[in-house]
Protein backbone atom coordinates (compact mmCIF):
# COMPACT_ATOMS: atom_id res chain seq x y z
CA UNK A 1 0.00 0.00 0.00
CA UNK A 2 2.39 2.43 1.08
CA UNK A 3 4.61 2.22 -2.34
CA UNK A 4 1.55 2.69 -4.17
CA UNK A 5 0.97 5.86 -2.48
CA UNK A 6 4.37 7.05 -3.26
CA UNK A 7 4.19 5.69 -6.68
CA UNK A 8 0.51 8.13 -7.08
CA UNK A 9 2.67 11.21 -5.27
CA UNK A 10 5.47 10.76 -7.59
CA UNK A 11 3.33 11.56 -10.57
CA UNK A 12 2.20 14.24 -9.28
CA UNK A 13 5.28 16.06 -9.33
CA UNK A 14 6.73 18.32 -11.97
CA UNK A 15 8.11 16.36 -14.65
CA UNK A 16 11.75 17.71 -14.00
CA UNK A 17 11.56 17.36 -10.23
CA UNK A 18 10.76 13.48 -10.86
CA UNK A 19 13.25 13.17 -13.64
CA UNK A 20 16.56 11.88 -13.09
CA UNK A 21 18.36 10.73 -9.93
CA UNK A 22 20.31 13.50 -7.98
CA UNK A 23 18.27 16.15 -9.59
CA UNK A 24 20.32 15.57 -13.11
CA UNK A 25 18.34 16.52 -15.95
CA UNK A 26 15.88 14.36 -18.13
CA UNK A 27 18.38 11.71 -20.13
CA UNK A 28 17.84 10.06 -23.46
CA UNK A 29 19.33 7.34 -25.07
CA UNK A 30 19.49 6.74 -29.11
CA UNK A 31 20.27 3.18 -30.70
CA UNK A 32 20.53 2.84 -34.07
CA UNK A 33 19.43 -0.90 -35.48
CA UNK A 34 20.69 -2.98 -38.80
CA UNK A 35 24.11 -1.62 -39.06
CA UNK A 36 26.35 -3.58 -41.03
CA UNK A 37 24.12 -4.45 -45.03
CA UNK A 38 24.40 -0.76 -46.24
CA UNK A 39 27.84 1.05 -46.67
CA UNK A 40 26.64 4.41 -47.91
CA UNK A 41 22.95 4.55 -45.10
CA UNK A 42 25.15 3.19 -42.47
CA UNK A 43 28.13 5.49 -42.47
CA UNK A 44 26.11 8.26 -42.47
CA UNK A 45 24.19 6.70 -39.68
CA UNK A 46 28.00 6.84 -37.49
CA UNK A 47 28.60 10.15 -38.17
CA UNK A 48 26.05 11.64 -36.05
CA UNK A 49 26.30 13.51 -33.32
CA UNK A 50 26.59 12.80 -29.95
CA UNK A 51 26.51 9.09 -27.99
CA UNK A 52 24.42 7.46 -30.26
CA UNK A 53 24.85 3.65 -30.00
CA UNK A 54 24.57 1.35 -33.46
CA UNK A 55 23.57 -2.57 -32.87
CA UNK A 56 25.27 -4.43 -35.96
CA UNK A 57 23.27 -7.63 -37.58
CA UNK A 58 25.79 -10.57 -37.76
CA UNK A 59 27.18 -12.06 -40.68
CA UNK A 60 26.70 -8.82 -42.94
CA UNK A 61 29.38 -7.91 -44.78
CA UNK A 62 30.50 -4.25 -43.73
CA UNK A 63 29.76 -5.33 -40.38
CA UNK A 64 33.51 -5.60 -38.78
CA UNK A 65 34.76 -2.29 -40.51
CA UNK A 66 31.89 -0.02 -39.82
CA UNK A 67 31.99 -1.46 -36.11
CA UNK A 68 35.77 -0.22 -36.16
CA UNK A 69 34.94 3.09 -37.25
CA UNK A 70 31.95 3.60 -34.56
CA UNK A 71 34.07 2.43 -31.89
CA UNK A 72 36.67 4.85 -33.40
CA UNK A 73 34.37 7.60 -32.43
CA UNK A 74 33.67 6.74 -29.03
CA UNK A 75 30.17 5.13 -30.01
CA UNK A 76 29.01 2.01 -28.75
CA UNK A 77 28.83 -1.29 -30.50
CA UNK A 78 25.92 -3.91 -29.62
CA UNK A 79 25.07 -7.37 -31.44
CA UNK A 80 21.88 -6.55 -32.50
CA UNK A 81 20.81 -10.25 -32.24
CA UNK A 82 18.43 -11.96 -34.96
CA UNK A 83 15.60 -13.89 -32.57
CA UNK A 84 12.68 -15.87 -34.06
CA UNK A 85 9.08 -14.08 -34.87
CA UNK A 86 6.14 -15.02 -34.56
CA UNK A 87 5.69 -13.92 -38.18
CA UNK A 88 6.80 -16.47 -40.69
CA UNK A 89 9.52 -14.52 -42.67
CA UNK A 90 13.40 -14.54 -43.06
CA UNK A 91 15.44 -13.66 -39.86
CA UNK A 92 18.56 -13.53 -41.75
CA UNK A 93 22.61 -15.39 -40.93
CA UNK A 94 22.68 -15.99 -37.23
CA UNK A 95 19.50 -16.46 -36.15
CA UNK A 96 18.81 -18.05 -32.86
CA UNK A 97 15.04 -20.46 -33.08
CA UNK A 98 12.86 -22.36 -30.09
CA UNK A 99 13.45 -25.20 -31.73
CA UNK A 100 17.13 -24.86 -30.89
CA UNK A 101 18.49 -26.93 -27.73
CA UNK A 102 21.00 -25.33 -25.39
CA UNK A 103 24.30 -26.10 -26.70
CA UNK A 104 22.92 -24.99 -30.25
CA UNK A 105 21.89 -21.67 -29.25
CA UNK A 106 24.59 -20.89 -27.68
CA UNK A 107 27.04 -21.68 -30.57
CA UNK A 108 24.78 -19.63 -32.39
CA UNK A 109 24.94 -16.66 -29.89
CA UNK A 110 28.84 -17.07 -29.63
CA UNK A 111 29.12 -17.03 -33.51
CA UNK A 112 27.20 -14.08 -33.39
CA UNK A 113 29.57 -12.29 -31.30
CA UNK A 114 32.60 -13.05 -33.15
CA UNK A 115 31.59 -10.93 -36.07
CA UNK A 116 31.30 -7.53 -34.96
CA UNK A 117 34.34 -6.07 -32.75
CA UNK A 118 34.09 -4.00 -30.08
CA UNK A 119 30.71 -5.47 -28.67
CA UNK A 120 29.60 -3.84 -25.29
CA UNK A 121 26.21 -5.04 -25.53
CA UNK A 122 23.05 -7.28 -27.46
CA UNK A 123 19.97 -6.02 -28.21
CA UNK A 124 16.79 -8.48 -29.96
CA UNK A 125 16.43 -8.22 -33.94
CA UNK A 126 12.96 -9.70 -34.33
CA UNK A 127 12.18 -11.99 -31.60
CA UNK A 128 8.29 -11.60 -30.60
CA UNK A 129 8.06 -14.92 -30.25
CA UNK A 130 11.57 -15.85 -28.60
CA UNK A 131 11.65 -13.30 -25.88
CA UNK A 132 8.54 -14.63 -24.30
CA UNK A 133 10.89 -18.09 -23.30
CA UNK A 134 12.26 -17.72 -20.13
CA UNK A 135 14.26 -20.54 -21.14
CA UNK A 136 15.96 -19.29 -24.11
CA UNK A 137 16.04 -16.14 -22.80
CA UNK A 138 17.96 -16.97 -19.83
CA UNK A 139 20.66 -19.16 -21.67
CA UNK A 140 21.08 -15.82 -23.79
CA UNK A 141 21.32 -13.95 -20.09
CA UNK A 142 23.69 -16.93 -18.56
CA UNK A 143 26.21 -16.37 -21.80
CA UNK A 144 26.24 -12.41 -21.64
CA UNK A 145 27.19 -13.04 -18.00
CA UNK A 146 30.10 -15.08 -18.55
CA UNK A 147 31.52 -12.84 -20.82
CA UNK A 148 31.49 -10.09 -18.61
CA UNK A 149 30.54 -6.85 -18.89
CA UNK A 150 27.83 -7.09 -21.51
CA UNK A 151 24.68 -5.29 -21.16
CA UNK A 152 21.24 -5.99 -22.52
CA UNK A 153 18.88 -3.96 -23.98
CA UNK A 154 15.20 -5.41 -24.40
CA UNK A 155 13.80 -3.89 -28.25
CA UNK A 156 10.39 -5.31 -26.73
CA UNK A 157 8.94 -6.40 -29.97
CA UNK A 158 6.45 -8.59 -27.95
CA UNK A 159 4.43 -6.95 -25.09
CA UNK A 160 4.66 -10.87 -23.18
CA UNK A 161 8.91 -10.37 -23.37
CA UNK A 162 10.64 -11.68 -20.89
CA UNK A 163 13.93 -10.98 -21.94
CA UNK A 164 14.60 -7.99 -19.48
CA UNK A 165 13.15 -9.58 -16.14
CA UNK A 166 15.50 -12.77 -17.02
CA UNK A 167 18.49 -10.62 -17.79
CA UNK A 168 18.31 -8.81 -14.37
CA UNK A 169 17.47 -12.49 -12.76
CA UNK A 170 21.15 -13.30 -13.92
CA UNK A 171 22.80 -10.13 -13.25
CA UNK A 172 22.60 -8.94 -16.69
CA UNK A 173 22.80 -4.89 -16.73
CA UNK A 174 19.68 -4.32 -18.56
CA UNK A 175 17.31 -1.52 -20.18
CA UNK A 176 13.85 -1.18 -22.30
CA UNK A 177 13.69 0.25 -25.54
CA UNK A 178 10.29 3.10 -24.59
CA UNK A 179 10.34 4.48 -28.13
CA UNK A 180 10.22 3.07 -32.07
CA UNK A 181 10.90 6.42 -33.97
CA UNK A 182 10.48 4.64 -37.33
CA UNK A 183 7.84 2.05 -37.57
CA UNK A 184 6.74 4.41 -39.68
CA UNK A 185 9.31 5.62 -41.80
CA UNK A 186 7.39 9.19 -42.91
CA UNK A 187 9.25 12.27 -42.21
CA UNK A 188 6.27 13.27 -39.93
CA UNK A 189 5.98 10.07 -38.03
CA UNK A 190 9.58 10.46 -37.35
CA UNK A 191 9.05 13.83 -35.93
CA UNK A 192 6.41 12.89 -33.66
CA UNK A 193 7.89 10.14 -32.31
CA UNK A 194 11.34 11.95 -31.64
CA UNK A 195 8.71 14.52 -29.80
CA UNK A 196 7.37 12.23 -27.55
CA UNK A 197 10.74 10.39 -26.58
CA UNK A 198 11.55 14.30 -24.90
CA UNK A 199 8.44 14.25 -23.26
CA UNK A 200 8.63 10.71 -21.81
CA UNK A 201 12.16 11.51 -20.96
CA UNK A 202 10.66 14.75 -19.30
CA UNK A 203 7.86 12.95 -17.60
CA UNK A 204 9.76 9.74 -16.27
CA UNK A 205 13.38 11.08 -16.68
CA UNK A 206 14.92 8.84 -18.91
CA UNK A 207 13.67 7.15 -22.26
CA UNK A 208 15.40 4.95 -24.74
CA UNK A 209 14.65 4.92 -28.27
CA UNK A 210 15.39 2.67 -31.49
CA UNK A 211 15.64 3.50 -34.95
CA UNK A 212 17.06 2.45 -38.39
CA UNK A 213 19.22 4.15 -41.13
CA UNK A 214 16.47 5.74 -42.75
CA UNK A 215 16.81 8.41 -44.88
CA UNK A 216 14.01 10.53 -42.88
CA UNK A 217 14.89 8.96 -39.21
CA UNK A 218 18.93 10.27 -39.99
CA UNK A 219 17.96 13.73 -41.88
CA UNK A 220 15.93 14.18 -38.27
CA UNK A 221 18.72 13.22 -35.86
CA UNK A 222 21.01 15.00 -37.79
CA UNK A 223 18.86 18.61 -37.57
CA UNK A 224 17.38 17.73 -34.21
CA UNK A 225 20.20 15.86 -31.95
CA UNK A 226 22.27 19.73 -32.03
CA UNK A 227 19.12 21.05 -30.07
CA UNK A 228 18.40 18.62 -27.18
CA UNK A 229 20.81 21.35 -24.53
CA UNK A 230 18.45 23.78 -25.77
CA UNK A 231 15.65 21.19 -24.41
CA UNK A 232 17.36 20.23 -21.01
CA UNK A 233 17.91 17.17 -22.14
CA UNK A 234 20.91 15.38 -22.72
CA UNK A 235 21.65 12.30 -25.02
CA UNK A 236 24.04 9.67 -22.71
CA UNK A 237 25.40 6.23 -23.63
CA UNK A 238 23.50 3.46 -23.07
CA UNK A 239 26.47 2.51 -19.94
CA UNK A 240 25.41 5.62 -18.33
CA UNK A 241 21.39 5.04 -19.00
CA UNK A 242 21.92 2.09 -16.95
CA UNK A 243 24.07 3.80 -14.19
CA UNK A 244 21.35 6.32 -13.88
CA UNK A 245 18.63 3.43 -13.62
CA UNK A 246 20.56 1.93 -11.47
CA UNK A 247 20.96 4.73 -8.98
CA UNK A 248 16.33 5.50 -9.45
CA UNK A 249 16.08 2.03 -8.60
CA UNK A 250 18.28 2.06 -5.41
CA UNK A 251 16.75 5.57 -4.57
CA UNK A 252 13.18 4.06 -5.10
CA UNK A 253 13.96 1.07 -2.59
CA UNK A 254 15.71 3.25 -0.13
CA UNK A 255 12.04 5.35 -0.17
CA UNK A 256 10.02 2.22 0.11
CA UNK A 257 11.83 0.75 2.98
CA UNK A 258 11.50 3.63 5.44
Amino acid sequence: MLARVLAFLLCLLPPLAAAGAGGAPPAISIIIDDIGARLRADRRAIDLPGPVAFAFLPHTPHGPALAELAHAQGKEVLLHMPMQAIEDGPLGPGAVTLHMDRTEFVDAVRRALATVPHVSGVNNHMGSLLTRHPGHMTWLMQELKARGNLFFVDSRTSAQTVAERMAHEQGVPALRRHVFLDHDPSPAAVAAEFDRLIALARRQGLAVAIGHPHAATLELLERRLPTLQALGVELIPLREMIARQQQEQEAWRALTAR
